[in-house]
Protein backbone atom coordinates (compact mmCIF):
# COMPACT_ATOMS: atom_id res chain seq x y z
CA UNK A 1 0.00 0.00 0.00
CA UNK A 2 1.59 3.73 -0.80
CA UNK A 3 2.20 5.76 1.79
CA UNK A 4 -0.50 8.56 2.33
CA UNK A 5 0.95 12.00 1.76
CA UNK A 6 1.42 13.76 5.75
CA UNK A 7 -1.29 16.19 6.09
CA UNK A 8 0.03 19.84 7.22
CA UNK A 9 -0.99 23.55 6.97
CA UNK A 10 -0.19 26.09 4.83
CA UNK A 11 2.40 27.79 7.04
CA UNK A 12 4.30 24.13 8.27
CA UNK A 13 4.28 24.00 3.79
CA UNK A 14 5.95 26.80 3.64
CA UNK A 15 8.33 26.14 6.31
CA UNK A 16 9.29 23.33 3.92
CA UNK A 17 10.85 25.62 0.93
CA UNK A 18 14.49 26.33 1.17
CA UNK A 19 16.37 29.75 0.28
CA UNK A 20 17.85 28.97 -3.18
CA UNK A 21 15.35 26.17 -4.43
CA UNK A 22 13.81 26.29 -7.83
CA UNK A 23 10.08 26.30 -7.00
CA UNK A 24 7.39 25.06 -9.76
CA UNK A 25 3.76 26.17 -9.81
CA UNK A 26 0.76 24.79 -11.18
CA UNK A 27 -2.33 26.30 -12.35
CA UNK A 28 -2.95 29.52 -14.04
CA UNK A 29 -5.46 32.78 -14.44
CA UNK A 30 -7.63 34.14 -12.27
CA UNK A 31 -7.41 30.97 -9.63
CA UNK A 32 -7.71 28.45 -12.32
CA UNK A 33 -6.44 25.84 -10.12
CA UNK A 34 -3.68 28.09 -8.67
CA UNK A 35 -2.65 26.71 -4.90
CA UNK A 36 -3.23 30.28 -3.55
CA UNK A 37 -3.46 29.10 -0.25
CA UNK A 38 0.51 28.03 -0.29
CA UNK A 39 1.52 31.04 -2.05
CA UNK A 40 -0.38 33.26 0.52
CA UNK A 41 1.77 31.13 3.36
CA UNK A 42 5.44 31.32 1.48
CA UNK A 43 5.12 34.87 1.09
CA UNK A 44 3.29 35.20 4.57
CA UNK A 45 6.72 33.70 6.00
CA UNK A 46 8.72 35.61 3.83
CA UNK A 47 7.45 38.59 4.85
CA UNK A 48 8.13 37.40 9.17
CA UNK A 49 11.34 35.67 8.60
CA UNK A 50 13.06 36.88 5.27
CA UNK A 51 13.33 33.43 4.25
CA UNK A 52 12.56 31.71 1.99
CA UNK A 53 14.71 33.42 -0.42
CA UNK A 54 16.52 33.26 -3.47
CA UNK A 55 14.26 30.94 -5.28
CA UNK A 56 13.96 30.48 -9.27
CA UNK A 57 10.35 30.45 -9.80
CA UNK A 58 8.79 28.62 -12.55
CA UNK A 59 5.26 29.07 -13.53
CA UNK A 60 3.89 27.94 -16.92
CA UNK A 61 0.97 30.24 -16.96
CA UNK A 62 -0.11 33.34 -16.00
CA UNK A 63 -1.06 33.39 -12.02
CA UNK A 64 -3.39 36.36 -10.39
CA UNK A 65 -6.41 38.63 -10.30
CA UNK A 66 -4.26 41.24 -11.18
CA UNK A 67 -4.41 43.20 -7.86
CA UNK A 68 -2.99 40.97 -4.31
CA UNK A 69 -3.41 36.91 -5.30
CA UNK A 70 -1.33 34.15 -7.14
CA UNK A 71 2.20 35.21 -8.33
CA UNK A 72 1.73 38.75 -6.35
CA UNK A 73 1.85 37.13 -2.60
CA UNK A 74 5.41 36.19 -3.74
CA UNK A 75 6.21 40.11 -4.92
CA UNK A 76 8.44 40.90 -2.20
CA UNK A 77 12.21 42.11 -2.70
CA UNK A 78 14.49 39.05 -2.05
CA UNK A 79 11.85 36.35 -2.03
CA UNK A 80 12.66 35.44 -5.67
CA UNK A 81 16.21 35.91 -7.63
CA UNK A 82 14.42 34.60 -11.17
CA UNK A 83 11.41 34.11 -12.14
CA UNK A 84 11.05 32.46 -15.81
CA UNK A 85 6.93 32.91 -16.70
CA UNK A 86 4.54 32.37 -19.73
CA UNK A 87 2.50 35.70 -18.49
CA UNK A 88 2.98 38.35 -16.57
CA UNK A 89 0.07 40.63 -17.25
CA UNK A 90 -2.12 39.28 -13.99
CA UNK A 91 0.82 40.30 -11.48
CA UNK A 92 1.10 43.39 -11.27
CA UNK A 93 3.61 43.30 -7.95
CA UNK A 94 5.79 40.93 -10.10
CA UNK A 95 5.96 42.89 -12.93
CA UNK A 96 7.10 46.18 -11.08
CA UNK A 97 9.62 44.12 -9.38
CA UNK A 98 10.89 43.08 -13.11
CA UNK A 99 11.17 46.50 -14.35
CA UNK A 100 12.68 48.06 -11.37
CA UNK A 101 15.30 45.26 -11.94
CA UNK A 102 15.01 43.55 -8.89
CA UNK A 103 14.69 40.22 -10.23
CA UNK A 104 16.27 38.16 -12.91
CA UNK A 105 13.12 37.92 -15.46
CA UNK A 106 12.13 35.59 -18.42
CA UNK A 107 9.37 35.00 -21.04
CA UNK A 108 9.09 32.27 -22.49
CA UNK A 109 5.45 30.71 -24.56
CA UNK A 110 3.20 29.13 -22.27
CA UNK A 111 3.61 25.57 -24.00
CA UNK A 112 6.96 25.90 -24.35
CA UNK A 113 7.20 26.11 -20.60
CA UNK A 114 4.09 23.25 -20.26
CA UNK A 115 6.45 20.99 -22.86
CA UNK A 116 9.29 21.88 -20.58
CA UNK A 117 8.07 20.57 -17.50
CA UNK A 118 7.84 17.37 -19.64
CA UNK A 119 11.81 17.15 -20.45
CA UNK A 120 12.50 18.17 -17.09
CA UNK A 121 10.41 15.19 -15.69
CA UNK A 122 11.73 13.15 -18.53
CA UNK A 123 15.34 13.60 -17.58
CA UNK A 124 16.35 15.69 -20.32
CA UNK A 125 18.84 18.77 -21.13
CA UNK A 126 15.80 20.87 -23.04
CA UNK A 127 13.27 21.43 -25.37
CA UNK A 128 13.80 21.54 -28.90
CA UNK A 129 11.38 23.48 -30.66
CA UNK A 130 10.84 26.09 -33.79
CA UNK A 131 7.90 27.83 -31.72
CA UNK A 132 9.51 31.15 -30.79
CA UNK A 133 11.64 31.28 -33.65
CA UNK A 134 12.32 35.24 -34.95
CA UNK A 135 10.23 36.52 -31.85
CA UNK A 136 11.47 38.40 -29.30
CA UNK A 137 11.69 34.80 -27.65
CA UNK A 138 14.67 34.10 -30.30
CA UNK A 139 18.15 34.92 -28.62
CA UNK A 140 18.65 36.47 -32.23
CA UNK A 141 16.17 39.34 -30.80
CA UNK A 142 16.52 39.02 -26.96
CA UNK A 143 16.50 35.76 -26.03
CA UNK A 144 12.69 35.84 -23.84
CA UNK A 145 14.95 38.43 -21.53
CA UNK A 146 12.56 40.71 -19.88
CA UNK A 147 14.53 42.97 -18.01
CA UNK A 148 18.54 44.30 -17.95
CA UNK A 149 19.37 41.66 -14.37
CA UNK A 150 18.23 38.63 -17.10
CA UNK A 151 21.63 37.97 -18.64
CA UNK A 152 22.41 34.59 -18.80
CA UNK A 153 21.36 32.62 -21.65
CA UNK A 154 18.15 29.66 -20.84
CA UNK A 155 17.48 29.52 -24.76
CA UNK A 156 19.67 28.94 -27.71
CA UNK A 157 19.44 28.70 -31.43
CA UNK A 158 20.85 25.61 -33.00
CA UNK A 159 20.76 23.95 -36.58
CA UNK A 160 19.08 20.55 -36.81
CA UNK A 161 18.76 18.95 -40.55
CA UNK A 162 19.27 22.65 -42.06
CA UNK A 163 17.18 24.02 -40.27
CA UNK A 164 16.60 26.96 -37.32
CA UNK A 165 15.26 25.18 -33.78
CA UNK A 166 15.02 27.06 -30.27
CA UNK A 167 16.69 24.83 -27.40
CA UNK A 168 15.43 25.77 -23.79
CA UNK A 169 17.26 24.68 -20.93
CA UNK A 170 15.63 22.67 -18.38
CA UNK A 171 15.35 23.51 -14.38
CA UNK A 172 15.85 20.57 -11.89
CA UNK A 173 12.74 21.27 -9.63
CA UNK A 174 13.01 20.97 -5.98
CA UNK A 175 9.46 21.87 -4.62
CA UNK A 176 6.34 21.40 -6.77
CA UNK A 177 2.96 23.16 -5.51
CA UNK A 178 0.15 21.83 -7.32
CA UNK A 179 -3.81 21.93 -6.55
CA UNK A 180 -6.39 19.36 -7.32
CA UNK A 181 -9.99 19.03 -5.78
CA UNK A 182 -9.77 15.96 -3.29
CA UNK A 183 -7.06 13.24 -2.17
CA UNK A 184 -9.03 9.63 -2.18
CA UNK A 185 -7.87 6.91 0.67
CA UNK A 186 -4.75 5.97 -1.24
CA UNK A 187 -3.70 9.85 -1.54
CA UNK A 188 -4.67 10.15 -5.17
CA UNK A 189 -5.03 13.47 -6.38
CA UNK A 190 -7.97 14.06 -8.60
CA UNK A 191 -9.46 17.15 -10.59
CA UNK A 192 -12.99 16.91 -10.67
CA UNK A 193 -13.78 20.29 -9.40
CA UNK A 194 -11.05 22.00 -11.55
CA UNK A 195 -11.58 24.20 -14.54
CA UNK A 196 -8.20 22.46 -16.00
CA UNK A 197 -5.71 20.53 -15.25
CA UNK A 198 -2.73 22.47 -16.67
CA UNK A 199 0.64 20.15 -15.96
CA UNK A 200 0.26 19.32 -12.80
CA UNK A 201 1.35 16.02 -13.22
CA UNK A 202 4.38 16.60 -14.82
CA UNK A 203 5.56 19.45 -12.49
CA UNK A 204 4.95 16.77 -9.72
CA UNK A 205 7.06 13.77 -11.86
CA UNK A 206 9.72 16.54 -12.44
CA UNK A 207 10.32 17.47 -8.76
CA UNK A 208 10.28 13.50 -8.05
CA UNK A 209 12.71 13.25 -10.30
CA UNK A 210 14.99 15.40 -9.06
CA UNK A 211 14.79 14.38 -5.20
CA UNK A 212 12.50 17.34 -4.87
CA UNK A 213 9.28 17.12 -2.71
CA UNK A 214 5.92 17.65 -3.73
CA UNK A 215 3.00 19.72 -2.02
CA UNK A 216 -1.13 19.26 -2.55
CA UNK A 217 -3.36 21.87 -2.38
CA UNK A 218 -6.75 20.43 -2.27
CA UNK A 219 -10.18 21.00 -0.94
CA UNK A 220 -11.22 17.64 0.55
CA UNK A 221 -9.74 14.04 1.97
CA UNK A 222 -12.12 11.46 1.05
CA UNK A 223 -11.36 8.52 2.75
CA UNK A 224 -14.30 6.17 1.54
CA UNK A 225 -13.62 6.91 -2.19
CA UNK A 226 -11.15 4.84 -3.96
CA UNK A 227 -10.82 7.13 -7.91
CA UNK A 228 -11.53 5.25 -10.43
CA UNK A 229 -7.54 4.49 -11.85
CA UNK A 230 -8.07 6.41 -15.15
CA UNK A 231 -9.77 9.06 -13.18
CA UNK A 232 -6.14 9.65 -11.31
CA UNK A 233 -4.66 12.95 -12.21
CA UNK A 234 -1.61 12.47 -10.29
CA UNK A 235 -0.78 8.87 -7.82
CA UNK A 236 -0.03 9.48 -4.60
CA UNK A 237 2.95 7.82 -4.57
CA UNK A 238 4.29 11.14 -5.94
CA UNK A 239 3.22 13.46 -3.88
CA UNK A 240 4.67 14.17 -0.63
CA UNK A 241 2.53 16.84 1.72
CA UNK A 242 -0.91 17.84 1.31
CA UNK A 243 -2.89 21.06 2.66
CA UNK A 244 -6.56 21.17 2.58
CA UNK A 245 -8.40 23.94 1.91
CA UNK A 246 -12.21 23.45 2.14
CA UNK A 247 -13.42 27.14 0.84
CA UNK A 248 -11.15 26.76 -2.05
CA UNK A 249 -12.92 28.30 -4.96
CA UNK A 250 -13.12 27.12 -8.35
CA UNK A 251 -11.18 30.23 -9.81
CA UNK A 252 -10.97 33.54 -7.67
CA UNK A 253 -14.26 34.83 -9.13
CA UNK A 254 -16.50 31.62 -9.15
CA UNK A 255 -16.89 29.74 -5.95
CA UNK A 256 -18.11 26.62 -8.21
CA UNK A 257 -20.41 26.69 -11.54
CA UNK A 258 -21.07 23.42 -12.76
CA UNK A 259 -21.34 24.20 -16.27
CA UNK A 260 -17.80 24.66 -16.23
CA UNK A 261 -16.30 21.34 -15.42
CA UNK A 262 -19.49 19.73 -17.62
CA UNK A 263 -22.23 19.90 -19.68
CA UNK A 264 -24.80 20.52 -17.04
CA UNK A 265 -25.48 23.90 -15.39
CA UNK A 266 -26.93 27.02 -16.42
CA UNK A 267 -25.27 29.33 -18.55
CA UNK A 268 -25.13 32.57 -19.66
CA UNK A 269 -28.90 33.35 -21.37
CA UNK A 270 -29.11 35.23 -25.00
CA UNK A 271 -29.37 38.29 -23.26
CA UNK A 272 -26.24 37.93 -21.19
CA UNK A 273 -24.24 37.30 -24.07
CA UNK A 274 -25.10 40.34 -26.16
CA UNK A 275 -21.89 42.02 -27.86
CA UNK A 276 -22.24 45.79 -28.09
CA UNK A 277 -19.95 49.09 -29.51
CA UNK A 278 -16.61 47.85 -31.40
CA UNK A 279 -16.21 44.44 -29.87
CA UNK A 280 -20.00 43.27 -31.94
CA UNK A 281 -17.92 45.13 -34.77
CA UNK A 282 -15.08 43.60 -34.60
CA UNK A 283 -16.55 39.85 -33.34
CA UNK A 284 -19.39 40.03 -35.80
CA UNK A 285 -16.73 40.48 -38.71
CA UNK A 286 -14.48 38.03 -37.70
CA UNK A 287 -17.14 35.37 -37.65
CA UNK A 288 -17.27 35.76 -41.36
CA UNK A 289 -13.67 33.53 -41.50
CA UNK A 290 -15.08 30.44 -39.78
CA UNK A 291 -16.44 27.90 -41.66
CA UNK A 292 -17.82 24.36 -40.89
CA UNK A 293 -15.69 21.45 -38.92
CA UNK A 294 -13.33 24.01 -38.05
CA UNK A 295 -11.06 24.19 -34.86
CA UNK A 296 -10.86 27.52 -33.60
CA UNK A 297 -8.38 29.32 -30.81
CA UNK A 298 -9.75 32.46 -28.90
CA UNK A 299 -7.39 34.92 -27.04
CA UNK A 300 -8.05 36.63 -24.14
CA UNK A 301 -10.15 40.20 -24.81
CA UNK A 302 -11.48 41.56 -28.32
CA UNK A 303 -11.65 37.81 -30.03
CA UNK A 304 -13.92 36.04 -27.11
CA UNK A 305 -17.23 37.56 -28.96
CA UNK A 306 -16.19 35.06 -31.74
CA UNK A 307 -18.27 32.44 -30.22
CA UNK A 308 -21.27 34.14 -29.05
CA UNK A 309 -21.92 35.55 -32.69
CA UNK A 310 -21.37 31.63 -33.71
CA UNK A 311 -24.18 30.79 -30.91
CA UNK A 312 -26.41 33.65 -31.93
CA UNK A 313 -26.20 32.50 -35.70
CA UNK A 314 -27.33 28.84 -34.75
CA UNK A 315 -23.80 27.25 -36.17
CA UNK A 316 -21.97 26.71 -32.78
CA UNK A 317 -22.33 23.26 -33.16
CA UNK A 318 -20.37 23.46 -36.27
CA UNK A 319 -17.42 24.53 -34.63
CA UNK A 320 -14.71 23.77 -32.13
CA UNK A 321 -13.57 25.98 -30.20
CA UNK A 322 -10.43 25.39 -27.94
CA UNK A 323 -8.25 27.37 -25.72
CA UNK A 324 -4.62 26.89 -24.53
CA UNK A 325 -5.09 25.92 -21.05
CA UNK A 326 -6.85 22.61 -22.25
CA UNK A 327 -10.46 22.83 -22.44
CA UNK A 328 -12.42 22.00 -25.89
CA UNK A 329 -15.89 22.15 -27.73
CA UNK A 330 -17.43 24.76 -25.16
CA UNK A 331 -18.05 28.44 -24.78
CA UNK A 332 -15.28 29.81 -23.37
CA UNK A 333 -15.57 32.75 -20.66
CA UNK A 334 -15.08 36.05 -20.82
CA UNK A 335 -12.67 38.88 -19.03
CA UNK A 336 -10.74 37.96 -16.20
CA UNK A 337 -12.27 34.72 -15.87
CA UNK A 338 -10.82 33.64 -19.32
CA UNK A 339 -9.42 30.34 -19.25
CA UNK A 340 -12.19 27.82 -18.72
CA UNK A 341 -15.18 27.02 -20.96
CA UNK A 342 -19.02 26.95 -20.44
CA UNK A 343 -20.11 22.97 -20.76
CA UNK A 344 -16.89 21.72 -22.00
CA UNK A 345 -16.48 18.61 -24.72
CA UNK A 346 -13.39 17.93 -22.35
CA UNK A 347 -10.51 19.05 -20.48
CA UNK A 348 -6.60 18.09 -21.40
CA UNK A 349 -3.80 18.78 -20.00
CA UNK A 350 -2.32 21.81 -21.50
CA UNK A 351 0.48 20.38 -22.76
CA UNK A 352 -1.50 17.56 -24.77
CA UNK A 353 -3.23 20.79 -26.14
CA UNK A 354 -0.43 22.11 -27.29
CA UNK A 355 0.77 19.14 -29.19
CA UNK A 356 -2.41 19.59 -31.58
CA UNK A 357 -1.73 23.36 -31.87
CA UNK A 358 2.15 23.34 -32.50
CA UNK A 359 1.64 20.24 -34.88
CA UNK A 360 -0.90 22.79 -37.34
CA UNK A 361 -3.97 21.30 -35.74
CA UNK A 362 -5.86 24.65 -35.18
CA UNK A 363 -7.84 25.86 -39.05
CA UNK A 364 -8.14 29.71 -37.32
CA UNK A 365 -7.18 31.70 -34.42
CA UNK A 366 -8.93 34.90 -33.37
CA UNK A 367 -6.00 36.67 -31.04
CA UNK A 368 -5.89 40.40 -29.75
CA UNK A 369 -2.84 42.91 -30.76
CA UNK A 370 -1.48 46.03 -28.99
CA UNK A 371 0.76 46.96 -32.13
CA UNK A 372 1.27 46.12 -35.70
CA UNK A 373 4.09 47.39 -37.76
CA UNK A 374 4.43 47.92 -41.62
CA UNK A 375 6.07 44.53 -41.98
CA UNK A 376 3.16 42.95 -40.45
CA UNK A 377 4.70 42.00 -36.89
CA UNK A 378 2.95 42.44 -33.76
CA UNK A 379 3.37 43.22 -30.27
CA UNK A 380 1.18 41.65 -27.34
CA UNK A 381 3.72 41.38 -24.61
CA UNK A 382 5.69 44.38 -24.06
CA UNK A 383 4.61 47.98 -24.96
CA UNK A 384 4.06 51.59 -23.49
CA UNK A 385 5.72 50.89 -20.46
CA UNK A 386 3.85 48.20 -20.11
CA UNK A 387 4.75 44.17 -19.22
CA UNK A 388 2.48 41.57 -20.56
CA UNK A 389 4.35 38.71 -21.71
CA UNK A 390 3.45 36.27 -24.21
CA UNK A 391 0.99 33.51 -22.88
CA UNK A 392 -0.23 31.06 -25.54
CA UNK A 393 0.60 33.63 -27.91
CA UNK A 394 3.49 32.30 -29.63
CA UNK A 395 2.38 28.97 -29.40
CA UNK A 396 -0.76 29.79 -31.23
CA UNK A 397 -0.17 32.76 -33.77
CA UNK A 398 3.33 30.86 -35.24
CA UNK A 399 1.36 27.09 -35.90
CA UNK A 400 -2.38 27.84 -36.73
CA UNK A 401 -3.09 27.55 -40.58
CA UNK A 402 -5.06 31.14 -40.41
CA UNK A 403 -4.84 33.86 -37.76
CA UNK A 404 -7.09 36.85 -37.35
CA UNK A 405 -5.88 39.80 -35.19
CA UNK A 406 -8.53 41.90 -33.58
CA UNK A 407 -8.49 44.78 -31.81
CA UNK A 408 -9.43 48.48 -32.12
CA UNK A 409 -7.76 50.70 -34.39
CA UNK A 410 -6.48 53.10 -32.03
CA UNK A 411 -6.55 53.18 -28.27
CA UNK A 412 -8.54 55.61 -26.09
CA UNK A 413 -10.73 56.57 -29.58
CA UNK A 414 -14.25 57.18 -29.52
CA UNK A 415 -16.10 55.09 -32.37
CA UNK A 416 -20.09 55.45 -32.29
CA UNK A 417 -21.56 52.46 -33.91
CA UNK A 418 -24.83 51.94 -35.75
CA UNK A 419 -26.55 50.01 -38.39
CA UNK A 420 -25.76 52.31 -41.19
CA UNK A 421 -21.89 51.73 -39.80
CA UNK A 422 -19.58 53.94 -37.86
CA UNK A 423 -18.29 57.16 -36.88
CA UNK A 424 -15.67 58.44 -35.39
CA UNK A 425 -15.15 61.02 -32.79
CA UNK A 426 -11.72 60.72 -31.49
CA UNK A 427 -9.44 59.01 -33.64
CA UNK A 428 -7.71 57.97 -30.25
CA UNK A 429 -4.58 58.95 -28.26
CA UNK A 430 -2.31 56.56 -29.04
CA UNK A 431 -1.30 54.65 -32.67
CA UNK A 432 -1.30 51.15 -32.75
CA UNK A 433 -0.57 50.74 -36.09
CA UNK A 434 3.33 52.00 -35.92
CA UNK A 435 6.66 52.26 -37.84
CA UNK A 436 8.57 49.43 -36.16
CA UNK A 437 6.74 47.33 -32.68
CA UNK A 438 8.58 47.74 -29.35
CA UNK A 439 8.85 43.89 -29.56
CA UNK A 440 8.07 40.99 -31.88
CA UNK A 441 5.76 38.81 -30.27
CA UNK A 442 4.36 37.58 -33.87
CA UNK A 443 6.59 37.92 -36.73
CA UNK A 444 5.18 38.88 -40.44
CA UNK A 445 8.21 37.69 -42.28
CA UNK A 446 8.41 34.16 -41.07
CA UNK A 447 4.30 34.10 -41.34
CA UNK A 448 4.75 34.47 -45.18
CA UNK A 449 7.44 32.16 -45.28
CA UNK A 450 5.27 29.85 -43.50
CA UNK A 451 2.39 30.01 -46.07
CA UNK A 452 0.47 31.05 -43.24
CA UNK A 453 -2.54 33.29 -43.97
CA UNK A 454 -3.29 36.71 -41.65
CA UNK A 455 -5.82 39.19 -41.30
CA UNK A 456 -5.57 42.08 -39.25
CA UNK A 457 -9.26 43.01 -38.15
CA UNK A 458 -10.40 46.49 -36.88
CA UNK A 459 -13.75 48.02 -36.36
CA UNK A 460 -12.69 50.76 -39.10
CA UNK A 461 -10.58 48.78 -41.42
CA UNK A 462 -9.36 44.99 -42.36
CA UNK A 463 -5.98 44.70 -43.30
CA UNK A 464 -4.16 41.44 -45.00
CA UNK A 465 -0.51 40.16 -45.05
CA UNK A 466 1.21 40.72 -48.18
CA UNK A 467 5.07 40.10 -49.37
CA UNK A 468 4.79 44.08 -49.75
CA UNK A 469 3.64 44.09 -45.82
CA UNK A 470 -0.09 44.94 -44.75
CA UNK A 471 -2.50 45.71 -47.52
CA UNK A 472 -5.68 47.50 -46.79
CA UNK A 473 -8.52 45.51 -48.13
CA UNK A 474 -11.98 46.69 -46.28
CA UNK A 475 -13.11 49.59 -44.84
CA UNK A 476 -16.48 50.29 -42.52
CA UNK A 477 -19.51 52.76 -44.01
CA UNK A 478 -19.08 55.88 -42.28
CA UNK A 479 -15.07 55.47 -42.34
CA UNK A 480 -13.06 58.16 -44.18
CA UNK A 481 -10.11 56.13 -45.43
CA UNK A 482 -7.70 59.54 -45.33
CA UNK A 483 -8.60 61.20 -41.75
CA UNK A 484 -9.72 58.07 -40.08
CA UNK A 485 -7.46 55.25 -40.86
CA UNK A 486 -4.36 56.48 -43.22
CA UNK A 487 -3.48 59.79 -40.85
CA UNK A 488 -3.88 57.39 -37.72
CA UNK A 489 -1.00 55.43 -38.89
CA UNK A 490 2.46 55.42 -38.70
CA UNK A 491 3.09 54.28 -42.21
CA UNK A 492 1.31 54.07 -45.65
CA UNK A 493 -0.09 50.23 -46.09
CA UNK A 494 -0.84 49.18 -49.41
CA UNK A 495 -4.24 49.61 -51.06
CA UNK A 496 -6.13 47.02 -52.73
CA UNK A 497 -7.20 47.75 -55.91
CA UNK A 498 -10.21 45.76 -55.21
CA UNK A 499 -10.82 47.69 -51.79
CA UNK A 500 -14.37 46.95 -50.20
CA UNK A 501 -16.80 47.91 -47.85
CA UNK A 502 -17.17 45.61 -44.76
CA UNK A 503 -20.58 43.47 -45.12
CA UNK A 504 -23.04 45.41 -44.10
CA UNK A 505 -24.78 42.68 -41.97
CA UNK A 506 -21.71 42.94 -39.26
CA UNK A 507 -23.65 46.38 -38.35
CA UNK A 508 -27.14 45.05 -38.70
CA UNK A 509 -29.58 44.58 -35.73
CA UNK A 510 -30.65 41.26 -36.81
CA UNK A 511 -29.18 38.42 -36.72
CA UNK A 512 -26.06 37.54 -37.84
CA UNK A 513 -25.70 35.56 -40.86
CA UNK A 514 -22.54 33.72 -41.50
CA UNK A 515 -22.20 32.94 -45.24
CA UNK A 516 -20.22 30.03 -44.71
CA UNK A 517 -22.75 27.67 -43.39
CA UNK A 518 -25.88 26.20 -43.88
CA UNK A 519 -28.28 28.27 -41.67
Amino acid sequence: MNRYPQQITAGEAAALVNNGQTLCIGGGGAGHAIPDALLKAIGERYAREQSPAGLTILHPCGLGDSDQLGLNHLAQPGLARRVIGGFFGNAPKMVALTQANQIEAYNFPQGVLSHLMRATAGGEKGLLTKTGLHTFVDPHLEGGKVNEKAVEDLVSRVDILGEPHLFFKTHPVDVALIRGTSLDKHGNLSMEGEVASFAMLSEAQAARVNGGIVIAQVQALRPDRCTPAIQVKVPGALIDYVVVEPEQPMTYLTPYDASLISKEGAIASEEQLQLSGIKRIISRRAALELFPGAFVNLGYGMSDGVPIVARQAGVFGQLTFLIEQGPLGGIPTTGLNFGAMHQPDAILDDGYQFDFFHGGGLDLAFLGFAQVDQYGNVNSSKFGGKLTGCGGFIDISQHSKKVVFCGGFAARSVVETGEQGIRITDPGSFKKFVSRVEQVTFSGSYALEKGQEILYLTERALFTLTAGGLELIEIAPGADLQTDILDSMDFRPRISSQLKTMDAGVFAAAKPYLANFKQ
